[in-house]
């Protein structure tokens, strides 16, 4: 048995350890079920009154009696007509012995308290280890909003009461690190319900980020040969009835607008206005490989219980690209944008291997509703894309039914703040698009030919990657990507005049700078700057207004030696051309 099954039989023996606790505090309390769950357990009650976090410590001094007195825990087999007898005062488990198929039912039996139970567990209730009791929350039986809500206790349990503490430490860390509270605390973006749910409003300092990560794809994907275009938010739906998204989805799309005689939809991808613009004349294999880009805006209708902050959003802007070459043009053009993607996440400070890791995502053969029907397109291109991270020394993983509809890809799985992965950027085999489109070159033997589509995003959706990064850094950012890169200092009012040449000399440079002109102390201006995460802090006095010099800060508090303004700006434009992760 592997430590991770253990530790699972362990949380679910805590489930009825503290299952126990309430029976003894709550005698007529309704049992529903407690399973063990990724980080400890929890429990389903019906109780006599509502629960409040003052009740947690009561339930963990009982569940820890009942853990040091170390009480075995009995497996039995009994039949159904002698379970219901049993359990004839919990109509929640005579609900489920219902609905069990054999006619033997499992039970537990530890102390006071018997369960119904298919187990296993530890052999003894002091066996169960380090726990806490966090929180409580409402739960419909069953998870069906037409039944009675119970209340549900959340516990965790570890092996040592170290790992405890430090999964707790880390949990702590994590809520510091929140995109959402960073990006209030910071002023970076704000929803209003007026607006709309899920859809963001940038603030001056949120539109800095957005803008410099926009600059900076846009700049490197056109020294790679990409034509960047602009095309229209909306279209008209049989666009999209063309490509084979509509099927696809047109759950998560927004309702169709009659204008005139058109139906109009609003966009939730970009690939068939970039087929269009191909299509508009006729192409030359020396065309080939036509590499199309975007800053596309998509929309798609997510359920409101699934937004979150800028990670999961109604609009969201894609750096969206599209390379249409032949078979043969499809391993260098899929590396070429697999190294694009490597550069641009080397630029963010983020490690391959460490914060993402590459997964193959294949289709499936027999499911023809989901995926397009052509098993030798399947494999030829499933094996290109394979060869591509084979070749490449690449470590990956395989995934059935993950492919889009079109073709298999590779997608570009993000760990994020906790610990989870999400698909952030993608690169993807198309071999439907360009049937549906009649997409086509002219090849050197002056045949009409059919080309592919690659498919892929340099540096996925801004609105993810911003809130990925939010929490990557805890809202330090790099210089280069801080919305105030320094905050000019003055000592007193008097110092306030040279402070602005100052600031205006490092505006003339390119460097975002702000003056902290309040009449407060300089260490109460200081610690400001260091709240906000302000890279640098350029303090000036007496002795830095006569010399025309600085005294400079780093918000982690270091003191950098005092120099002239000229050296200070050049440290600074060098530090943001480079793009340095300090």
């Amino acid at each position: 048995m592997s430590q991770e099954q253990e530790l699972e039989i362990m949380r679910h023996s805590a489930s009825h350890v503290m299952a126990e606790a309430m029976l003894s505090i709550f005698p007529d309390a309704k049992f529903a079920i407690g399973p063990a769950i990724e980080d400890g357990f929890y429990y389903d009650f019906d109780l006599p009154r509502t629960l409040t976090p003052d009740d947690l410590p009561v339930i963990e001094k009982k569940m820890g009696e009942i853990v040091k007195a170390n009480l075995p825990f009995k497996h039995s087999e009994i039949s159904k007509d002698e379970a219901k007898k049993l359990f004839a005062s919990q109509p929640y488990k005579l609900e489920l012995i219902e609905e069990l198929p054999d006619d033997k039912v499992g039970i537990y039996e530890q102390g006071k308290f018997i369960d119904l139970c298919k187990g296993p567990h530890v052999k003894s209730t002091g066996e169960v280890k380090a726990f806490k009791l966090t929180s409580i929350a409402g739960a419909y039986w069953r998870g069906d909003e037409h039944n009675k809500m119970l209340q549900r206790i959340y516990g965790l349990a570890f092996n040592t009461q170290k790992e405890l503490d430090d999964y707790q430490a880390w949990q702590e860390e994590i809520k510091k690190r929140d995109h959402r509270k960073i990006g209030k605390d910071l002023d970076l973006f704000i929803f209003t319900e007026l607006v709309g749910k899920g859809l963001p409003l940038y603030t001056e300092k949120g539109s800095v980020i957005r803008r410099e990560l926009e600059r900076f794809v846009v700049d490197e994907e056109l020294k790679r040969g990409y034509k960047h275009v602009y095309t229209p938010d909306i279209a008209n739906v049989a666009l999209y009835k063309m490509s084979g998204h509509y099927p696809y989805y047109k759950d998560t799309m927004y309702p169709v607008m009659k204008v005139d005689e058109e139906e109009l939809i609003l966009r939730p991808m970009t690939c068939p206005h970039h087929y269009q613009y191909y299509a508009s004349k006729p192409r030359s294999y020396r065309e080939l490989p036509f590499r199309i880009a975007e800053l596309a805006k998509q929309y798609r209708y997510e359920k409101s219980g699934e937004l979150t902050g800028l990670s999961r959003v109604r609009l969201f802007c894609l750096a969206d690209g599209h390379i249409i070459c032949t078979k043969e043009q499809a391993v260098d053009e899929i590396n070429g944008a697999l190294d694009l993607i490597e550069y641009i996440t080397g630029m963010l400070g983020l490690k391959k291997g460490e914060d993402y890791r590459y997964r193959l995502s294949l289709g499936d053969r027999k499911d023809t509703k989901k995926y397009f029907k052509d098993d030798a397109a399947w494999d030829y291109a499933e094996n290109v894309l394979r060869s591509v991270l084979t070749n490449r020394k690449a470590v990956f993983f395989e995934a059935e039914n993950e492919a889009a509809f079109y073709g298999p890809k590779i997608d570009i799985q993000m760990k994020n703040v906790l610990g989870k992965e999400e698909t952030a950027f993608t690169t993807q085999y198309d071999f439907v698009g360009p049937k549906r489109f009649s997409l086509t070159y002219i090849d050197s033997d002056g045949q009409e030919k059919e080309p592919i589509v690659i498919h892929r995003s340099s540096i996925g959706a801004i609105e993810r990657t911003m809130a990925f990064l939010i929490e990557h850094y805890a809202g330090a950012f790099p210089l280069w990507l801080s919305p105030v890169q320094v905050k000019i200092i003055p000592i007193s009012d008097r110092h306030n005049e040279h402070a602005m040449k100052v600031a205006e000399e490092m505006k003339s440079h390119g460097i975002r700078a702000e003056i902290d002109d309040r009449s407060e102390r300089m260490n109460q201006k200081i610690r400001q700057a260091q709240m906000e995460k302000i890279p640098y802090m350029a303090v000036i006095g007496d002795k830095e207004a006569a010399d025309n010099t600085v005294s400079v800060r780093k918000r982690n508090n270091e003191q950098l030696p005092a120099q002239p303004l000229s050296s200070f700006i050049e440290m600074l434009t060098e530090e943001i051309a480079k793009k340095t992760i300090s």
